[in-house]
């Protein structure tokens, strides 16, 4: 597998935000200004909560599948690899990873068997796409901590994508979830969110290592990155923290580490940064953001930099 220089682009994929101007600028910048050769086009089906088991994917604020085929067409323009991302979110704010139900099938409670039903349709729906559209990846799912167990409905799910989808698979776990998963054997390449805390990459990485020789599966980011706040280094998963401190500084030098550290990992295949959104904020209010995204900040360069050497 070549070094995946990548970033994730579109998220939260709102219906009406992708196929316009702002999108098309959006992305040529991604493209120019970072020097990724890949993208992961990321968006959402929604269900209400974390215990209901319909996913909707064709209506409300979900991007529409003409929105999608845009994207992915916008990107092969620029020449990028595409990873296509469906990934499921829960409407009343709950964090995806405490989707869960009861091990055991109980009369009138919601079931693990209607909700992988629906999910199926759900992937399976954008499989077809990312093999209509020539993607080179598909991920199956991002950072569903408590289906992680669910083994064999997880296998069941990636072997029916199969039935659909000829490129790479993959499934997005969660940061300290690599060790956890048992059916890594099922998909073609190991991925997780690496949002780990800056003055703790020796240790994860030592411990992401014995996973991957383990399955003997490449591995590489499908998410990392940091807020551009103080703070924000020693909690990266945490996009709420010191909100309105901006610090352009604190993202850069998380950057700095992460690749210092990982550069020299002859089994690491590369990243998938988080994230770049389809509506850029102004360049001039760059040192004003306190997001993820370093459009026009420090940490623009040094991914630039990074990047185009490797």
């Amino acid at each position: 597998m070549n070094f995946i220089k990548g970033m994730t682009w579109g998220w939260v994929g709102i219906r009406g935000q992708w196929a316009t101007e702002e999108a098309k600028h959006s992305m040529k910048e991604m493209k120019e200004r970072l020097a990724v050769n890949w993208t992961a086009i990321a968006f959402q089906g929604l269900q209400e909560t974390a215990h209901s088991t319909e996913i909707n994917y064709k209506d409300g604020t979900v991007v529409t599948d003409d929105e999608v085929y845009w994207a992915i067409n916008e990107a092969k323009d620029l020449g990028l690899s595409v990873c296509l991302k469906p990934v499921v979110n829960c409407s009343d704010g709950t964090w995806r990873a405490h989707i869960n139900f009861f091990d055991l099938d109980v009369p009138c409670e919601p079931k693990w068997s209607e909700w992988f039903e629906s999910y199926t349709n759900f992937i399976l729906h954008y499989a077809k796409i990312a093999e209509e559209t020539d993607c080179e990846m598909f991920c199956v799912g991002c950072e569903m901590v408590q289906t992680d167990r669910r083994e064999q409905e997880w296998r069941e799910l990636i072997r029916k994508v199969r039935e659909v989808y000829s490129g790479v698979v993959t499934y997005n776990c969660d940061k300290y979830q690599e060790g956890q998963v048992k059916w890594w054997d099922a998909v073609d390449v190991i991925s997780s969110s690496g949002y780990y805390p800056v003055d703790s990459w020796d240790e994860h990485i030592q411990r992401i290592k014995k996973v991957v020789k383990r399955w003997g599966k490449p591995f590489f980011f499908m998410e990392a990155g940091c807020p551009s706040r103080f703070g924000s280094p020693m909690v990266p998963n945490d996009w709420n923290l010191n909100k309105g401190q901006v610090s352009e500084e604190a993202q850069d030098d998380y950057y700095k580490e992460m690749f210092s550290k990982l550069d020299n990992e002859e089994w690491f295949g590369g990243y998938m940064l988080w994230d770049w959104p389809a509506h850029l904020y102004e360049r001039d209010q760059a040192s004003s953001n306190d997001d993820y995204c370093m459009y026009g900040k420090k940490a623009e360069k040094t991914v630039r930099n990074y990047y185009s050497s490797k």
